[in-house]
């Protein structure tokens, strides 16, 4: 089974670097592509993104620390995600691109928080609570996302090798939530997450342009921090075995995204 995959990716490889030097990079009586497409003043197309999805917390030092020890924690998941291009030309080296598009995304949050019961009797950031036991349901959220994710970025791009271009960008986003059940009145103690509706973030990207005859094929990496604390607090009442343990949740995103002009 190895040695086949083995020859597989091999045949593969080898296909793809044939290609690509007969349509992008032989020399002998080459014409380039698209000579005239970044000359336009506006250009569209679409996007395809696998993506990778983690929060990054910041935990509360009495709720979510024992000690060294964490009792809340994160684990990442894959996604895709979708969207179309509209570039704008600055000039020869500069263009300002507006990328909307949806991100599925779907994380799971770990809550090994049954030590606070030790604060029943209520202290100055939490009142006094009776305590329960934590199900395995209760010490696991399974949150899921829709963003509407709207990028406003900078690109800044170097000269044509043959039928490439290298490019990098840079930018800030504004990011719809379209599952942050912000406005539901149930918590964590009716196995709720919530998080904000409205964010914001901010993205970097770099990768390659390829030029074809009939389009323009862009792989990149692209990476998204969000700003804002997307935490919705639990409702007053309800014991400190969950948003109470997390001073800050951010989301950030480290996605491979690929481009059709």
């Amino acid at each position: 089974m190895g040695n086949t995959f083995i020859k597989i990716t091999f045949i593969a490889a080898f296909l793809f670097c044939s290609f690509a030097d007969a349509q992008l990079f032989r020399t002998k009586d080459r014409m380039d592509n698209l000579e005239g497409f970044d000359g336009q003043k506006f250009s569209y197309g679409f996007f395809l993104a696998g993506n990778n999805y983690d929060y990054k917390l910041v935990l509360d030092p009495r709720f979510g620390m024992d000690g060294q020890k964490n009792l809340v924690q994160t684990k990442s998941a894959y996604s895709f995600g979708a969207g179309l291009i509209g570039k704008l030309r600055l000039n020869d080296y500069f263009d300002l691109r507006i990328e909307p598009g949806l991100q599925f995304v779907e994380r799971e949050i770990f809550f090994n928080t049954q030590s606070n019961d030790q604060y029943t009797a209520g202290t100055p950031a939490n009142e006094p609570f009776l305590p329960i036991v934590l199900t395995d349901a209760d010490k696991l959220r399974t949150v899921k996302s829709t963003y509407v994710d709207i990028p406003l970025l900078i690109e800044v791009h170097g000269d044509r090798w043959y039928n490439s271009r290298p490019y990098a960008a840079a930018g800030v986003n504004w990011m719809m939530n379209l599952q942050s059940n912000s406005k539901s009145e149930d918590d964590n103690q009716q196995g709720i997450f919530r998080t904000t509706a409205s964010n914001f973030a901010w993205s970097a990207e770099i990768g390659m342009q390829f030029y074809f005859s009939r389009f323009k094929l862009t792989p990149g990496f692209r990476g998204t921090f969000m700003i804002n604390n997307e935490s919705v607090a639990d409702n007053a009442e309800t014991p400190p075995y969950w948003s109470s343990a997390m001073s800050s949740v951010k989301t950030r995103a480290f996605m491979f995204v690929l481009k059709f002009e």
